[in-house]
């Protein structure tokens, strides 16, 4: 996911207006006590003038109809709010092919993608898949988003239209599956839950209102929240405010779990930005990972436009592969994307982009730096593969393996 910092542009009318409608139903959601200082008036709601940042960041992104990811806006691409790397060049499924193939055969020619954003993914994987004489059986798309839906079927239409009408789109995981699972960007859009250490205290970071308008408010952590947070070991404080914030993801943690009960044999393929462990609490991250996206633009304000804007927040992957390992799985390998691509023969697929020298090379040549310079995306993004009856090292860990960083 690749966006510049800066100022977050307005809004057109209709965009505001749905925004407004979400914002209301969030006020109305969680109904602030008269000590909250909300205009509420001292009603009683559901959530009792406090919402935990999990669930509104659900509501956020996911409200039927409202929602950044369900409500129709354009997200993918230079007239949305980011680019991807398969929105970057086809060069990125081409070579995510050669590990995928290399999966299929050791358990399965089947393949799901979960979320799968514009599409531009599947479409490239199932062209080489195709190129390399190794076409999967089937071939499911794993998304909740009526909107994207359509958007990934526009795109198969038009990239692989011989492929449309054998890809599946799922509602639900299946019951069982063996071949691959890959998730490009979707740990990362997983509710957080926000949790601030302070005075030696844990607390977790909240949603109320005050005049109306959305404002933090944190409570003493509990339950699960509680129980991740003590097991982190988190630094006593940090920056000017005397606390340290950072973010659990249990939501994440439970879909690997969910994943490896129905994974009889085979891989979930995970990329995401993100940090083992030991990087991720560092004392001067003091303030987490949290970010959002709108119009191509980096803020720190989830308040600011609910459903226009995207909230994302970075991986931790040590809390992926113990979710997994402890679920049953192997972790078959954790390394840069740019190890990875580069195991894959990302070079050879740029290879075939045309006479080097030529505009189609240079253009293509440059997307690869993209994805594999360290100070681009080929150290801040990593990819874990998680998996049940396979032998290692698969291809894309081959070298630069970082399993014992976890």
């Amino acid at each position: 996911m690749a966006a510049a910092s800066g100022s977050v542009p307005e809004p057109d009318a209709e965009a505001r207006s749905r925004s407004a409608r979400l914002l209301d139903l969030l006020r109305g959601e969680i109904v602030t006590d008269g000590r909250a200082g909300g205009r509420a008036g001292g009603r009683v709601g559901r959530a009792g003038g406090w919402m935990p940042f999990a669930s509104y960041m659900t509501r956020a992104l996911y409200e039927p109809g409202l929602g950044y990811y369900s409500s129709g806006a354009r997200k993918f691409g230079a007239g949305g709010d980011f680019i991807t790397a398969p929105e970057l060049t086809p060069l990125f499924g081409q070579a995510l092919a050669a590990q995928v193939e290399e999966i299929m055969r050791m358990s399965a020619p089947r393949l799901i993608e979960v979320g799968a954003g514009s599409g531009h993914l599947i479409a490239d994987l199932l062209l080489e898949l195709e190129r390399r004489a190794c076409p999967p059986a089937y071939c499911a798309i794993l998304e909740l988003s009526a909107d994207l839906r359509a958007r990934q079927h526009e795109t198969l239409a038009r990239r692989a239209p011989h492929w449309l009408p054998r890809v599946e789109w799922l509602d639900t995981l299946p019951e069982k599956f063996a071949g691959v699972v890959v998730a490009n960007e979707v740990l990362d859009a997983m509710p957080l839950h926000l949790i601030v250490k302070r005075a030696g205290e844990l607390f977790e970071r909240g949603v109320s209102v005050s005049d109306g308008a959305l404002v933090w408010a944190d409570r003493p952590a509990s339950g699960a929240v509680r129980e991740a947070a003590l097991k982190l070991d988190l630094p006593d404080a940090g920056g000017e405010c005397g606390e340290y914030l950072t973010e659990v993801n249990l939501a994440a943690q439970a879909w690997i779990r969910t994943w490896a009960d129905r994974l009889d044999r085979g891989a979930l393929l995970l990329i995401d930005y993100g940090y083992p462990c030991a990087e991720f609490y560092l004392p001067s991250r003091s303030r987490g990972t949290l970010m959002c996206y709108y119009r191509h633009r980096v803020h720190d304000s989830p308040f600011t436009w609910p459903g226009l804007t995207d909230i994302t927040g970075f991986v931790e992957f040590t809390a992926m592969a113990e979710a997994g390992f402890e679920a049953g799985l192997d972790v078959l390998g954790y390394t840069s994307q740019a190890h990875f691509l580069l195991n894959c023969g990302v070079l050879d697929a740029l290879s075939r982009c045309g006479p080097e020298g030529s505009t189609d090379y240079l253009r293509a040549a440059r997307a690869v730096q993209k994805l594999t310079l360290p100070h681009e995306m080929g150290e801040l993004f990593k990819v874990m593969a998680l998996g049940r009856g396979l032998n290692t090292p698969l291809l894309g860990f081959a070298r630069g393996d970082r399993v014992h960083t976890l």
